[in-house]
């Protein structure tokens, strides 16, 4: 069976989730992945555990949930970059690579000869993505930042938490390194596009992806609220800032996410609920008319809301295609029958020589389905191999360069 990147090699010089996210999704889509690590120490994120994976003994690994999380179906080899041998090694094997992936701090890899302009002219074909938390530009560029500095600095988090005044009322962050997340998807299809361009012209091209930028971008219509009103958009706990009623509300047993998103749905979700005069009278009447006038019209939906469980409105609302759902732990969310029939629960085997957890793609294509091979690689598990059948090196100057500390 063919996959969609089965021609594609990448090089990843990424570490930490941005940069591992956007080339675990290459791989998950065929691409042969590179991973190159520190030798003796590897990604980062290989130690931020608990949890780790525990071996067929039961004894904890070196490999944590973190690192699991995004590298599976990659190729793990050892180089230290800042040798020169190792460099040599890095260069040849992007000499030959489609892709090169890399998140260190702007000017880092000019120093090693690992730059875009120096490996464009060793391979002007090569596509190169940079990702940074401020980007290649700009007053900032030099300065590192982790995902939660970019929730803040991005808007994110002016947005997210309890309303000004009510109880627990700072601002948060959402419950997953989002800022990471949402650059490793943007980088992946900026890597696409790139080369579905170079199919076209011949010629590879440098890619700049910011954190900073892509959590300013997501800002989507919060921002054009903005500019349109001159108002700052302020945090308001589970409710939508333009749709009403869209929010959770408390049952007489548990919690229901309700998200009524035209005049249809309201109407149907007032006569469910026994309220059909919500649904007529004037002040409620459109999309804007209860958003204005929210404030008396959230009370009285709530009210209402006290009189079932979750289960009970959640079965009725479906029954009504009002939309809703229940809110469900992490435990719930792979329990349920839909996650369940889509396969998102996936187990892989690992060098460890057990089985590993992990999440599935989201990502479904009729003709090239992705095709899960294998868990994260062990540190430096395909070193030698890579060496040999890549750039031709005979074990003994395999050997050579591991008692040089290039690999």
């Amino acid at each position: 069976m063919s996959t969609a990147l089965g021609h594609i090699r990448v090089l990843d010089l990424t570490r930490i989730l941005a940069g591992p996210w956007a080339t675990q999704n290459l791989a998950d889509m065929g691409a042969e992945v590179i991973k190159v690590e520190r030798p003796g120490a590897g990604d980062d994120t290989r130690a931020w555990g608990p949890p780790f994976l525990k071996d067929g003994d039961g004894n904890e690994t070196t490999d944590s949930s973190y690192f699991l999380a995004a590298n599976r179906g990659k190729k793990s080899i050892t180089v230290d970059m800042a040798n020169p041998a190792g460099q040599e090694l890095l260069r040849g094997l992007a000499a030959t690579a489609d892709v090169v992936v890399e998140n260190f701090k702007v000017g880092t890899l000019a120093r090693y000869g690992l730059d875009y302009e120096s490996l464009k002219a060793i391979n002007p074909r090569l596509v190169y993505c940079s990702i940074t938390g401020f980007g290649q530009s700009g007053p900032y560029a030099a300065l590192p930042g982790y995902d939660f500095v970019f929730q803040g600095m991005g808007g994110l988090m002016s947005i997210t938490g309890q309303p000004e005044g009510s109880p627990g009322d700072e601002p948060m962050k959402v419950g997953i390194a989002i800022s990471d997340l949402l650059t490793g998807m943007y980088a992946t299809t900026a890597i696409l596009a790139a080369l579905e361009h170079r199919h076209i012209s011949g010629q590879g091209q440098h890619i700049d992806m910011s954190l900073l930028d892509c959590v300013v971008s997501i800002g989507s219509y919060q921002a054009i609220n903005h500019f349109l009103s001159g108002k700052i958009p302020r945090r308001m706990g589970n409710a939508h800032s333009n749709m009403v009623p869209y929010q959770v509300f408390r049952c007489k047993e548990g919690d229901v996410i309700v998200a009524v998103g035209n005049d249809g749905q309201y109407r149907a979700f007032c006569k469910l609920i026994g309220r059909p005069d919500l649904a007529a009278d004037e002040r409620y009447a459109t999309p804007g008319q209860r958003n204005r006038n929210r404030d008396t019209l959230i009370p009285e939906i709530a009210q209402a809301m006290l009189a079932r469980t979750m289960q009970e409105w959640v079965d009725l609302m479906e029954a009504a295609n009002v939309p809703c759902g229940p809110i469900y732990n992490m435990q719930q969310v792979f329990e349920d029958p839909q996650v369940r029939h889509r396969g998102m629960r996936l187990s892989l085997p690992h060098g460890a020589g057990v089985q590993a957890p992990a999440v599935a793609s989201p990502i479904r294509l009729s003709d090239t389905p992705i095709q899960y091979g294998r868990s994260a690689p062990l540190l430096g598990e395909h070193t030698d191999s890579v060496l040999a059948e890549q750039l031709g090196l005979a074990p003994e100057r395999i050997a050579e360069l591991r008692t040089q500390g290039a690999i």
